[in-house]
Parts: structure tokens; sequence; C-alpha cells
């Protein structure tokens, strides 16, 4: 799996446990990735503005301020660079709060080094980043709302949308199911694509994430219906 130049996947390990990021790294660079490792919260910082990696592997629990603070710096810097959050704490409420500072995915330690691969691999294509083999770029269109599915750019009114890579697999399935009623449950499934573990809250969370970057200031197009779920369909002017 390369990216569209050819260059290797980019990836940032942040674990200040040095014999698991060691162990992390040497698996990774098996998948012939670019691997970068920092011990720090502020490390990490500084190694995601330098390399711009495709994807971060970040740990919780870091010795100067935690996981999810330095998601929330990044995500405020306009960052939409897939997270696979990496802690021993299995609570639902620190899985909702990696999922609401901007995380895609959640792994548990310990954790086997190919669940690990798998679930980059699988952010890796969901966010577009690896290199596709479509001849052709395929646009799927919902009234004014164009989504590519090659390059992953979303417009809306020719106005370019930024998303994360959850935001765009959440926005891509109601797209191909555009008119149709979609319970949360099969969000869920789709979406996070395994047993997932979290509450079905989180689907209300990137819900609301969409409406704000896709609906906002437009005629809108995700509808709630209550007690069944969201649709997607072209937004009627007024």
């Amino acid at each position: 799996m390369l990216r569209p130049d050819g260059s290797p996947i980019r990836v940032l390990v942040v674990d200040d446990e040095e014999a698991l990021a060691a162990l992390l790294s040497s698996a990774l660079k098996y998948e012939g990735w670019e691997i970068h490792t920092a011990g720090s919260g502020m490390s990490a910082l500084r190694l995601a503005r330098e390399v711009d990696p495709d994807v971060i592997l970040l740990d919780v629990m870091l010795p100067d301020f935690d996981g999810f603070e330095v998601l929330r710096r990044l995500r405020r810097e306009g960052s939409t660079v897939p997270v696979l959050f990496l802690t021993a704490r299995d609570a639902v409420e620190d899985r909702v709060t990696g999922l609401m500072a901007g995380g895609d995915d959640y792994v548990v330690k310990p954790y086997s080094l190919e669940e690990v691969v798998a679930r980059i691999t699988a952010l890796v294509r969901r966010a577009g980043i690896a290199e596709l083999a479509a001849p052709e770029a395929t646009v799927l269109t919902v009234g004014d709302l164009e989504l590519n599915e090659d390059s992953h750019e979303v417009r809306r009114g020719g106005e370019e949308i930024q998303l994360s890579a959850t935001e765009y697999g959440l926005l891509h399935f109601l797209v191909v199911n555009e008119r149709k009623v979609l319970s949360k449950a099969q969000i869920l499934d789709r979406v996070w694509g395994y047993d997932f573990g979290g509450r079905s809250t989180v689907v209300e969370l990137y819900i609301s994430y969409l409406r704000r970057k896709i609906d906002q200031g437009r005629p809108p197009m995700i509808h709630t219906l209550r007690g069944a779920g969201y649709i997607l369909k072209p937004g009627e002017f007024s």
C-alpha cells in the first residue's frame, strides 16, 4: 500500500513506553510504511506538524498531557489526519471522549499487532490516502452535493468541504443510500465496521459534525426520523 505519489504511507506512533513503540514500529515497517515515533504530547505535536503523517497511533497516557489533548490541538489547527487511539483504559466514557476529541478508532491494550495493522489499513483506505486502481474517478451526486470516491473530495454548491476519515465514511454511507432511512445500528456496523463496543451516541455526534459542515447556511440534506434513524436527500430551496 502506497501513497498516490508512490511514496510509503507515513505513520506517527506516539507512546511513552519505548518497548511498545519499538514493537509497533517494527511491525509497521514490515508493511513497508515510513514510521516516526514520539514519546510525549509536545513531541507528538511537533512531529505531526513536521512530518504531516497519513495516520497517527496515539497513546492516551503520556507524560506531559494526554492523547485526547494532543488530538484536540491538532483538530483546532485544522488537521484531519486519521487517529487510532491506543490505551489501557476500556471504559465506554474513554472511548466516547476519544471520539469527541476527533479520533477515528480505538484499540485497548493488550492488543495484537495484526489487529493494529488491520485497523490502520482500514483508516488509510477510508481516508482515501492509498493509491487506488480505478482508471476513472467516480463522483456521486445528490442535489448540489458531490462526493469523489477516488480523491475523497467533497463539495456542495461547488465549495470544497474538509472532512475527517470517519466523517467521510459516514457521509459516503448516507450518499450511497440516498433517500433511505438508516438506523443507528446500521450506521455503526457499516461506518465503524466491526464490534465497536461504543454507544449509539457516537452516531449522533458525527451526524452533528456533518450537519455543521454540509448543511450549515444551506437547505438541509441530513434529516432525523425520530425513532427510526437518518436519511439524506437533496436540499429543498424555499
